[in-house]
């Protein structure tokens, strides 16, 4: 929804009444994502559920929606006949759960939408299926929540769910019983997360990380850019880059937030500066901490963190070199193959090409 969000802010606020599709859940090689969204009102849409596959029968469906005013849960691709008819040839499975919005029927939307351009962390839970009220919505944040899927037990089961969730930035689906059980699952509940986005640090102002910065920035990750150097360390030179920081590499990470999505990219080659960054950096909770240099380099590096006190589990965590092996030469390319390596570890994909492989391409969910 964060794609269209604008735009149905825009309905929203003038009284319309629109068709909101959002997939929910996957299955094989679905080409979009779950809280993927399109808004369709009249002859208008925006946004898109599948990147080509099965918007006309989407927008069709929506459409009927904002007609009878009921929502529905409705699966694409379940098989190749069906794939083939609204154009899923991908062979994907995707569940689109499309409901008309309004103030009426989502008066919360005004406030989801201000946390979100804030930054400030939000979920929406909404009823899909089973016993409870379909399109019942709950809307969370991390100290309060509004609305209710109709069932105190169930909201208060699905605000600490939710809370779990959004602090790790997962949408999805979860099941609970009608009055809120967990060992039950005949109640379906979408969680759309809307959290800040990830944070990338780059550390080291040389042409390598404004490279790094403008595919990190595509990536949607909140971009970085730290160096001890005013001279390099300029807003004009990392114009992609959201914060650029003249401080000492390892003192700044140590007054910054760190946490499971934060990507650490240590591209400043020299002892002086990454060795104590990296002393910091591989005791954080950051999902990723790569640092740039030839292997020579590499275990030189690990040796002099090895005698500052770091153990060989703090010293596993460490990706270096830098990226995954495309034979990158360039600062571009050298930028495309650390975006590689982190989309591998997010996924879980195995690096190699896919010509190579069998089966489905798209895996269950994140890796390491």
């Amino acid at each position: 929804m964060r794609d269209v969000l604008s735009q149905i802010l825009r309905w929203w606020e003038t009284g319309e009444t629109f068709g909101l599709a959002t997939v929910v859940n996957t299955f094989r090689s679905a080409p979009r994502p779950p809280g993927a969204s399109m808004a369709v009102l009249g002859e208008e849409a925006e946004g898109s559920v599948s990147g080509g596959c099965v918007e006309g029968a989407v927008y069709e469906l929506a459409r009927e929606v904002v007609s009878s005013g009921a929502p529905v849960l409705q699966r694409y691709g379940v098989s190749d006949d069906d794939a083939f008819s609204v154009g899923l040839t991908c062979g994907g499975i995707l569940d689109v759960f499309v409901e008309p919005v309004s103030r009426e029927t989502f008066p919360e939307l005004g406030a989801v939408a201000a946390s979100v351009l804030r930054r400030e962390p939000v979920a929406v839970a909404t009823v899909l299926s089973g016993p409870g009220a379909i399109g019942a919505r709950r809307i969370v944040w991390p100290d309060r929540s509004s609305g209710s899927l109709g069932v105190t037990r169930l909201d208060d089961a699905v605000d600490d769910d939710v809370r779990g969730m959004l602090a790790q930035g997962l949408t999805g689906v979860r099941r609970y019983g009608a009055r809120g059980q967990r060992r039950l699952d005949e109640l379906s509940v979408f969680v759309q997360s809307f959290a800040p986005p990830p944070r990338m640090l780059v550390f080291g102002a040389i042409d390598f990380a404004a490279a790094v910065a403008r595919v990190g920035k595509f990536l949607g990750y909140h971009v970085v850019v730290c160096d001890a150097r005013p001279v390099f360390t300029t807003a004009k030179r990392f114009p992609e880059a959201d914060e650029v920081i003249v401080k000492w590499p390892h003192d700044y990470l140590t007054s910054t937030v760190v946490d499971e999505r934060t990507a650490i990219c240590v591209l400043t080659h020299d002892p002086k500066f990454d060795v104590p960054l990296l002393e910091v950096a591989l005791r954080t909770p950051a999902g990723y901490v790569g640092a740039m240099g030839s292997r020579r380099t590499h275990e030189d590096r690990l040796a002099r963190l090895a005698r500052a006190g770091l153990g060989d589990a703090e010293l596993k965590r460490l990706r270096s070199p830098i990226g995954l092996d495309l034979g990158a030469r360039t600062p571009e390319e050298t930028a495309i193959s650390i975006a590689a390596e982190l989309i591998q570890l997010r996924w879980g994909g195995s690096g190699r090409p896919l010509t190579d492989g069998s089966g489905r391409i798209h895996g269950d969910g994140p890796g390491a």
